[in-house]
C-alpha cells in the first residue's frame, strides 16, 4: 500500500531533524577529540571544545582585578575618562571572546573588572594595556646586539643608557620631513650604539615630535626611528585575516588591515608617497605600541585610499589581538593593577540548585497537566520537550567553544522560561485539532485543517517572543543579556521542534487504531468532545437537548420579517425540532 502524501510529507520532516540532530552531535564530537588531540594551535576553530558548556561568572567563579586610574597628563582622573575606560575595556574583552564578564567602576578613580574562569596572560595584559600606537618613519636600523659597549660586563642587571652630556643633540641643520637623517645627532647615534634592548630606557617615551630610540616586542632589533606623523587615534577600523596577493588568492600569511579616516588618511598618503622612493631602511614606516616597535614594513606603495596592510611574523592570535587593540582604541588614562584575586560561585551554585528545581517541578506540572487534559497525547508533549532539550543543548555546547558562550544564572533562567513556550505551542495545536474534531471531521483532517490554523497562532506568539528578546539583548546589559540571548535561542528551536517533529508526529499518530478511532484514553475522543462517532472517520451532529431547543425557538422569535421571509423562500418552515411550530 503506497504512503499517503501526509505519511511522506511527516517522515521527510523527521528525516531532517535527525539529519539537523546528528550534524550538530557529529560536529561536537569531531571538535571535541580534535581539541583533546591537538598539541599545537592548527586547530585554532576546535580550540576549548567539549561537551559541557561554559558557565558564566556566577555558577563557575573566576577572576576579579581591580585597576587603579592614573591620569597620562597629571592631574585627577574624571568621571567621563573613567565610564570611557569602562566602554573600552569592555570591548576589549568580549573581542577576546570572553562573554558575561562583569566591569564596573568603583569610587573615583577605580574599575573592577570580574571575568569567568582563569584568563590567560594575553588577556589581562590586553586589560591594562593603554595601547597607544604611533606610526614613525624608520631612520636606521641593524640587528641588536642586547649588550652595552663599554664597562666590564659584571653588572647582575642591564641598566638604561644615557649619551654623555658632551655629545651634541640638537641637529646642525633644521630637518625637512621626518625621514631627514640630520636627525641622527651624534648623541642619538651614541644612544642608539649603546641601547640596551633588555633594559628599560625613558627614551621610550619620547615626545611625539622627537626622534626615538626603541626595540621590537621580541628584542631582536633596535631602531632609531623619526618623529610621530600619523596617529593610531585616525584608524576607524582594523581586522585580522589571511593576506591576498594582487590576484586575489591568499598568501598563507596572517596580516592586520587598516582603515584610517580624516585627515590621518592624508597623513599616511603623503608619508607612503615619501618613503616609497626611499632606499631601505628608510622605506620602512615603524608602528610603535606603547614605545615598542610591533612590526616596521616597507613601503611598497604609495596607499592613497586610507586603506593599509601590515604583514609580518604573525600568527592569528597575534595578529587577532593587535587588530582589537587598533580597533577598540587607546585608553585615555593608564592603569595599575592593584589586586588579582580568585572570586568563588558558593552564592550562585546555590541560586542555580535552587532553579534547577523549579524548573524541574515547572516541567512536572506541565506533565502533570497533559495527562489530565490530553490523555495518551501527552507523550507527544514529553517527546517534544525532549527533542528540544537536545537541540537547545547542542546548539549551547557548540557555542560555548566556537564564539565562546557562557551559560548564566540568567540564561538558566531563560531555558526555565522556554519550556512554558513550547508547552503554550503544544497546547494551541492540540486545541485547534480537537475544534475540528467538534465540527464533525475526522482525525487526519483535522490534524492537517488545525495545523493550518495553529500555525499562524504559534507563529504570531514566538514572534512576539522574539522581537521582545531582541530588544532586551540590544537594551540590556551583563546579565540581562544571557536571559534575552537564551529566550531568543529557545524560541527559534520552538518553531523547529513543532514543525519538524511535533505535527509530523501528530500525522503518523492519526492513522493509528489508537487515535484514529478515538479511543476514550486517546485525548481525542469525538464523543468526550461534543461529537457523536459513527464509524471510521465518520460523524454525526449532537443530540439537541431541550435548552437547546429553548435557544433555537428564541432565536427564531427575534427574526426580522425579512428574515423569515428568506427562510419560507427556501423551503424552511421555521418549525423546532420537535415538529411543532414555534
Amino acid at each position: 500500500m503506497a504512503r499517503s502524501t501526509p505519511v511522506k510529507k511527516a517522515l521527510r520532516s523527521l528525516t531532517w531533524l535527525v539529519i539537523i540532530m546528528a550534524a550538530l552531535a557529529g560536529l561536537n564530537t569531531a571538535a571535541s577529540v580534535l581539541a583533546a588531540n591537538s598539541k599545537d594551535d592548527t586547530n585554532e576553530w576546535f580550540a576549548g571544545a567539549s561537551w559541557v558548556p561554559e558557565l558564566a561568572l556566577d555558577l563557575q567563579g573566576g577572576t576579579q582585578l581591580t585597576l587603579a586610574a592614573q591620569n597620562t597628563e597629571g592631574g585627577s582622573v574624571t568621571s567621563q575618562q573613567l565610564n570611557q575606560a569602562v566602554n573600552i575595556i569592555r570591548q576589549r574583552i568580549n573581542a577576546t571572546g570572553v562573554s558575561e564578564s562583569q566591569i564596573n567602576t568603583q569610587g573615583t578613580n577605580n574599575i573592577v573588572v570580574s571575568i569567568p574562569g582563569k584568563p590567560d596572560k594575553a588577556t589581562i595584559d590586553r586589560i591594562e594595556a593603554a595601547a597607544k600606537l604611533t606610526f614613525r618613519p624608520v631612520l636606521y636600523t641593524e640587528a641588536a646586539t642586547n649588550t652595552a659597549v663599554g664597562g666590564d660586563g659584571a653588572t647582575a642587571s642591564p641598566t638604561p643608557y644615557s649619551p654623555p652630556a658632551s655629545l651634541e643633540a640638537t641637529p646642525s641643520t633644521k630637518p625637512t620631513n621626518g625621514s631627514d637623517l640630520s636627525q641622527v645627532t651624534p648623541a642619538l647615534q651614541d644612544l642608539y650604539t649603546n641601547y640596551n634592548c633588555a633594559a628599560p630606557d625613558d627614551v621610550t617615551t619620547a615626545p611625539d615630535d622627537e626622534p626615538l630610540v626603541t626595540c621590537d616586542q621580541d628584542g631582536t632589533a633596535k631602531y632609531i626611528l623619526g618623529p610621530v606623523e600619523v596617529s593610531g587615534s585616525g584608524i576607524s577600523n582594523a581586522t585580522s585575516g589571511l593576506a591576498t596577493d594582487s590576484q586575489g588568492a591568499t598568501t598563507g600569511q596572517w596580516a592586520v588591515n587598516l582603515t584610517f579616516s580624516g585627515k590621518s588618511s592624508e597623513d599616511f598618503r603623503d608619508v607612503t608617497s615619501r618613503l616609497v622612493k626611499l632606499p631601505s631602511p628608510q622605506n620602512q614606516f615603524a608602528i610603535v605600541l606603547d614605545g615598542t616597535v610591533i612590526t616596521a614594513p616597507a613601503s611598497n606603495a604609495a596607499i592613497t585610499n586610507g586603506k593599509a596592510q601590515i604583514t609580518g611574523n604573525f600568527t592569528a592570535e597575534s595578529s587577532k589581538t593587535l587588530a582589537d587593540q587598533l580597533k577598540y582604541g587607546a585608553l585615555p588614562i593608564n592603569f595599575q593593577v592593584q589586586s588579582n584575586e580568585n572570586i568563588s560561585a558558593t552564592l550562585g551554585t546555590a541560586q542555580l540548585v535552587g532553579g534547577l528545581v523549579a524548573g524541574l517541578i515547572g516541567l512536572i506540572l506541565v506533565v502533570i497537566y497533559s495527562i489530565v487534559q490530553y490523555r495518551a497525547l501527552a507523550f507527544v508533549t514529553v517527546l517534544s520537550l525532549g527533542v528540544a532539550a537536545v537541540l537547545t543543548y547542542l546548539v549551547i555546547a557548540i557555542m560555548s567553544w566556537r564564539v565562546d558562550y557562557r551559560l548564566s544564572l540568567a540564561g538558566v533562567a531563560g531555558l526555565i522560561v522556554a519550556i512554558g513556550i513550547t508547552a503554550d505551542s503544544f497546547i494551541v495545536y492540540f486545541e485547534r485539532i480537537r475544534d475540528e474534531l467538534r465540527d464533525g471531521r475526522g482525525l487526519e483532517s483535522a490534524v492537517e485543517s488545525g495545523w493550518k490554523r495553529a500555525l499562524r497562532t504559534i507563529l504570531a506568539s514566538d514572534s512576539i517572543n522574539f522581537l521582545a528578546a531582541v530588544v532586551l539583548y540590544i537594551l540590556a546589559v551583563s546579565d540581562v543579556k544571557g536571559f534575552a540571548f537564551t529566550l531568543l535561542l529557545t524560541t527559534l528551536i520552538d518553531v523547529v521542534v513543532v514543525v519538524l517533529f511535533t505535527h509530523p508526529m501528530m500525522q503518523l499518530i492519526a492513522r493509528s487504531r489508537f487515535f484514529g478511532e478515538g479511543h476514550r484514553f486517546s485525548g481525542l475522543d469525538p464523543s468526550a468532545l461534543g461529537a457523536v462517532y459513527r464509524g471510521r472517520a465518520q460523524f454525526r451532529a449532537p443530540v439537541v437537548d431541550g435548552k437547546r431547543q429553548r435557544s433555537a425557538g428564541e432565536a427564531q422569535r427575534r427574526q426580522t420579517i425579512a428574515e423569515r421571509k428568506a427562510q419560507q423562500a427556501s423551503g424552511d418552515n421555521g418549525s423546532t425540532p420537535d415538529g411543532k411550530d414555534d
